[in-house]
C-alpha cells in the first residue's frame, strides 16, 4: 500500500519521515485504514479534544505508534456506549476518578435533528450532520444517530399531518447529502463497484443510502441503483458494471419465487438487506443454500459487517 501524508501528493517524504516509517510509524491513513477513523476525524480528535497526540516529523507529518491505534481503538469503545466525544479524554485519562454518570449527548443531537426536520431547516439539518460527521465515524453515527433517528421519525410520521411532507424533505436531503459523498469517494477510486439497490418499490430507500456511505467511506466504490431492476435486467448491469457484489434492499416484502429468475446470470456474491429479511427470515434462510453465494443481513449495520467479512469492502 502506497503511504499517505498529511501533505498534497508529490511532495517529498522527506528522510525523516522515511525513517520513522522504517521504524514503525504509522502514517495517518495506514492509521485510518487499521480503526477505520477517517483522516478528517482523527485530525479533529487532536485538534479540538487532545484524545490523540502524534508525533511529528520536522517537516510537520503526522506519525502514530502501535499505542496510539489501541487508544483510537478504546476511543471507539466509549463512543459506542454513547459517550460524547467530548467526555472520551477524561475516561482514559483517569478512569478510576471518573465516578459520576456519563451524560449521553446523542439523545440531544437527536432532538436537534427531529426539530430542524420538523421545521423545513435544510441548514440546521446539514450543519449538525456535518460537525458528527467530522468527530464520529461512519458506523457510530449510524447506530447512536442516524438510524435512532430514522426509527423516531417513522413513529412520529403514523397518522401526523404533515408526515409526506417532512419525509420527502428528510429522505431528499439524506439521499442528496450522502449521495455527494459517495460521488466524490467514487471520483478517487478506481476499483470495482459494489451495486446497490433499492428493491423496496419506494421513491426513497434512506436505509439503503446508510449502507452505501458506510461501504463507500471504506474506501469501496459503490454504484446506487434507487429503483428495482427487472429479471433479466439486473444480469445485465452486472455485466456492464463488473460489480464486486450485488446488495438488494428491502424494508417491504418480496416476492421470493421471482428470486432465483432475478438472479439468475449474476455470478459475483449476493446479499439482500433491510427489514424484508426479517419477513421471510425462514424462507430466505433456505434460498441461501440453494442460490449460490447469497447472503443475508438485517440493517446497513449488519450488512456492512457481512460484506468486511466476506472481503467485499
Amino acid at each position: 500500500m502506497k503511504n499517505s501524508i498529511d501533505s498534497s501528493a508529490g511532495e517529498d517524504l522527506g528522510a525523516d519521515f522515511k525513517k520513522a516509517l522504517d521504524e514503525g510509524w504509522l502514517p495517518i491513513r495506514e492509521v485510518a485504514r487499521q480503526t477505520g477513523v477517517n483522516a478528517v476525524t482523527l485530525r479533529a480528535w487532536e485538534r479540538r479534544y487532545g484524545l490523540i497526540v502524534p508525533q511529528r516529523t520536522p517537516k510537520g507529518h503526522r506519525l502514530f505508534s502501535a499505542e496510539h491505534v489501541q487508544r483510537i481503538l478504546t476511543i471507539l469503545t466509549w463512543l459506542n456506549r454513547g459517550v460524547a466525544v467530548s467526555q472520551v479524554k477524561q475516561l482514559l485519562d483517569t478512569p478510576q476518578a471518573f465516578t459520576e454518570s456519563v451524560e449521553n449527548d446523542w439523545q440531544v443531537l437527536r432532538s436537534t435533528l427531529l426539530q430542524a426536520v420538523t421545521q423545513l431547516n435544510e441548514r440546521a439539518l446539514d450543519d449538525t450532520v456535518n460537525q458528527a460527521i467530522a468527530l464520529y465515524p461512519p458506523r457510530t453515527l449510524c447506530e447512536l444517530l442516524l438510524m435512532p433517528l430514522l426509527a423516531e421519525l417513522e413513529q412520529r410520521w403514523q397518522g401526523q399531518f404533515g408526515a409526506q411532507m417532512e419525509r420527502v424533505f428528510f429522505h431528499s436531503w439524506l439521499r442528496s447529502k450522502f449521495g455527494a459523498r459517495i460521488y466524490h469517494n467514487n471520483r478517487q477510486l478506481r476499483a470495482a463497484p459494489l451495486l446497490l439497490i433499492n428493491h423496496s418499490d419506494l421513491p426513497l430507500e434512506p436505509h439503503l443510502w446508510l449502507t452505501a456511505w458506510l461501504v463507500s467511506s471504506a474506501d469501496c466504490p459503490v454504484e446506487v441503483f434507487d429503483w428495482p431492476l427487472p429479471p433479466g435486467e439486473l444480469a445485465l448491469a452486472v455485466d456492464h458494471l463488473q460489480p464486486r457484489g450485488v446488495l438488494l434492499y428491502s424494508s417491504k416484502a418480496m416476492n421470493l419465487s421471482q428470486l432465483p429468475k432475478l438472479l439468475n446470470g449474476v455470478r459475483c456474491p449476493k446479499m439482500i438487506a433491510g427489514p424484508t429479511v426479517c419477513i421471510h427470515h425462514a424462507e430466505l434462510s433456505v434460498k441461501t443454500s440453494e442460490i449460490a453465494d447469497l447472503f443475508l443481513a438485517e440493517d446497513p449495520l449488519s450488512a456492512h459487517q457481512g460484506l468486511v467479512q466476506r472481503g467485499l469492502v
